[in-house]
């Protein structure tokens, strides 16, 4: 069953010699008990950069796939330690990323939870950094 939920999502990118950059979004969503996964949906805003995409998170045991669609188009998954290619598709073009998750952790019931991912990024096969985010989800009654 579809529950309605309040996101509240911090992602901070780390880049080499530079300050992290933070950013807060608080959004509602979507959160879906499937067979053996959760499937998180939201809409991005202004405020991220993407607004005009659809964001879901798909939550499996030892992995998770995050697939953005929409004015960008891209699908990347992430488990511990295993390298992972994705084409980011923009309006303007098309960039060849890598990535791999350090961390992995979910805790989710039908009332919400939290997700916390950490993974690197390469772009193009140069590294851009460390991505950290972590949500809150709480259910809307």
């Amino acid at each position: 069953m579809k529950r309605k939920v309040m996101l509240s999502i911090r992602g901070t990118q780390h880049y080499e010699e530079q300050e992290p950059e933070v950013i807060e979004l608080i959004t509602e969503g979507t959160l879906e008990k499937k067979e053996s996964s959760w499937e998180l949906i939201y809409q991005e805003s202004d405020l991220t950069g993407l607004a005009g995409v659809t964001t879901s998170f798909l939550l499996e045991d030892d992995k998770i796939v995050l697939t953005r669609t929409g004015k960008l188009n891209s699908q990347m998954v992430f488990q511990v330690g295993v390298l992972h290619n994705s084409l980011y598709e923009m309006e303007f073009g098309a960039l060849m990323l890598t990535v791999c998750a350090s961390n992995i952790d979910y805790d989710l019931s039908e009332s919400g939870g939290t997700i916390d991912l950490v993974y690197g990024i390469e772009i193009e096969q140069a590294s851009a950094g460390v991505i950290d985010y972590h949500l809150e989800i709480s259910a809307v009654k």
